[in-house]
């Protein structure tokens, strides 16, 4: 219950007007379900002839009588004066009428309860979505690196569902039951204190009980959602890589794998979902013991004369005490509920949780531009803290300049780059632009400046003009195409059935390998920026797409600062300066001519691509 309240603590606040309402109407549910309790007595006396004593009205503030007597006696002095009067068949009519307008009251106020906390449930469920997405978006490259994008997939939707199922769906049964529980309480204490106190005394057995059964749910449906992640991961991982497995022809040792991951999960949800059917017919079960004793302990008293509740209060106690069972066994089926919804929402928390390494400083610069250098000083950098990735690497890139990085696969080149938008953040050293730490400059303003065409063109399940446009809110059709034209894309878009308007599919995969980087370079170019970060943009293509996508290129690097990653030198021969990185060190540095003559490994990458 901790853990819950600690959850409506952080999502209730925007919904406060929801729960004063709900609070309000369940309030007077509660009060209008006493009022028909309170005629069933009267009905009872009326139908049975069971009271034969003689009434007369008692003011309120008569002194030495306490308030349930006066109301008992007042209450009981209109019922006879109305069987005098009307008889005894008219006045179960007026008390069956009164009971029906009661319950009617009742009901609507029930409803409404309901009703009002509709929005606030999905309003919770809304919010706990949004949060998970924006975490998403704000979370360094690096955590991604160690999570499956199924499990992330996972806790977006499979965990938020129960979530919505198990702990917001019982947020109305905890207003409500609540209310119900101290009202109906009240009145028991006021028909028969005796009786309530030994209701007292049973019932925390019970709740103990129903809690030892809730607390295992728990640890059970944290092991089920995780199975359920692992599923939803070799999903993610087949659709990623299905050309593969029918290359291999694996479909059965996939399948094999799949049915295994899901056996797995049949096995944890089905003890999840056996303990969960026990929480109906254990609280029925414990309600009836209930019932029992009251009933037992309550006969005693009255066949012993030794109490002050007769026959008739005596049944509208129990008829109350049984009322009461209904809101306890929703407590006891929250309990069973709030669990399961308590262990997605840790997963979530994982997530939500988690800490955001690559922030803004306090005081963070503004930049709009590159106005003279980039500067990479004593740069070191370890993913694990263990082992160096990056070492002491100094290179300078003056404005209008293209560099260019080579080497092995793992040599760090990609990792080089990736350090100067601050997807990651440098373990020692500086890298500065124009003389400002990258660190201290806003992310938003250090990105804006920074535009990138990567190996894998990365695009969006959206039309050839939002993709071009991404990210640049203001941009035009005309400056779309014009950026189009530069790329060498716009001919073969104009193909299409709808031009810019026509949907490229999932990742561009409606598209060529050279069409997708085209339109990746299409929209490096409408961006403008002032620095350009290439990543072996080239590398996956054949020769014809190649040539294409190295004229938009020349294109693009015109006037602008560039960092180019190349496996083939020919696309780096008119480079300013070439790097050569070997195991996370910058071994040789110069033009191509220059490195060719020193004989060193530059010289044998070269030859090797020229065999």
């Amino acid at each position: 219950m901790k853990d819950f309240l600690k959850i409506l603590r952080r999502f209730i606040p925007p919904y406060k007007a929801y729960v004063i309402w709900a609070t309000v109407l369940n309030l007077l549910s509660a009060v209008l379900n006493i009022f028909s309790f309170t005629l069933i007595a009267p009905i009872l006396s009326i139908l049975f002839e069971t009271d034969k004593a003689v009434y007369h009205f008692i003011p309120w503030e008569t002194e030495g009588l306490n308030t349930k007597e006066i109301l008992y006696n007042n209450a009981y002095y209109y019922v006879t004066d109305l069987i005098n009067t009307y008889g005894g068949s008219t006045t179960l009519m007026i008390l069956g009428v009164f009971l029906v307008v009661g319950t009617l009251l009742k009901t609507a106020c029930y409803f409404g309860s309901s009703a009002v906390m509709i929005p606030l449930r999905t309003g919770i469920v809304r919010d706990i979505r949004t949060q998970l997405y924006n975490k998403v978006l704000d979370l360094p490259i690096a955590f991604f690196s160690e999570e499956r994008k199924g499990d992330i997939i996972t806790r977006m939707s499979g965990d938020v569902s129960e979530v919505e199922n198990s702990v917001t769906s019982s947020l109305d049964m905890l207003l409500k039951n609540p209310i119900l529980i101290v009202v109906y309480f009240s009145t028991l204490l006021i028909i028969s204190w005796e009786l309530t106190l030994f209701t007292l005394i049973v019932l925390p057995f019970m709740g103990w009980f129903m809690g030892i059964i809730g607390r295992r749910l728990k640890r059970q449906s944290l092991e089920a959602q995780e199975k359920w992640s692992n599923s939803m991961s070799q999903m993610e991982e087949t659709l990623g890589g299905l050309r593969i497995i029918k290359a291999f022809v694996a479909e059965k040792k996939m399948s094999a794998r799949f049915l295994q991951s899901s056996n797995e999960y049949r096995s944890a949800i089905n003890r999840v979902a056996t303990r969960q059917t026990l929480a109906h017919p254990m609280s029925e079960f414990l309600g009836t013991i209930l019932i029992v004793i009251v009933l037992w302990f309550g006969g005693t008293l009255i066949l012993s004369n030794n109490s002050a509740i007769d026959a008739p209060a005596f049944m509208v106690y129990m008829a109350m005490l049984y009322s009461l069972i209904n809101p306890l066994k929703e407590f006891s089926k929250a309990g069973y509920n709030i669990p399961k919804g308590l262990a997605s929402m840790e997963r979530i928390d994982k997530i939500l949780q988690a800490e955001s390494t690559i922030v803004d400083k306090e005081n963070a610069k503004s930049l709009n531009t590159l106005q003279d250098s980039i500067e990479f000083k004593n740069v070191s950098f370890s993913y694990d803290s263990v082992r160096d990735v990056l070492k002491n690497i100094n290179l300078s890139v003056k404005k209008g300049q293209t560099i260019a990085l080579v080497g092995q696969s793992g040599s760090g080149k990609s990792t080089l780059v990736d350090l100067l938008p601050r997807y990651h953040d440098v373990t020692s050293g500086e890298i500065s632009i124009d003389g400002i730490d990258v660190r201290d400059i806003k992310i938003s303003d250090l990105r804006s400046i920074i535009g990138n065409v990567n190996q894998e063109a990365i695009l969006f399940n959206d039309t050839f003009l939002n993709n071009i446009a991404f990210g640049v809110e203001s941009a035009t059709l005309e400056e779309v195409m014009e950026a189009a034209k530069i790329a060498n894309a716009h001919e073969f878009i104009m193909e299409t059935e709808d031009g810019y308007n026509t949907n490229i599919g999932d990742r561009g995969s409606k598209l060529s390998g050279g069409q997708r980087q085209r339109i990746s370079i299409a929209r490096a170019i409408l961006k403008n920026p002032p620095i350009l970060i290439l990543d072996e943009a080239t590398s996956a293509l054949d020769t014809e797409s190649e040539r294409l996508v190295q004229e938009a290129l020349e294109h693009l690097m015109k006037s602008r600062t560039t960092i180019a990653i190349a496996h083939r030198l020919s696309t780096i021969k008119n480079a300013d300066e070439i790097c050569v990185l070997y195991e996370g060190e910058i071994v040789e540095r110069g033009k191509h001519e220059e490195l060719l003559a020193r004989n060193g490994y530059y010289r044998r990458l070269n030859d090797m691509q020229s065999l």
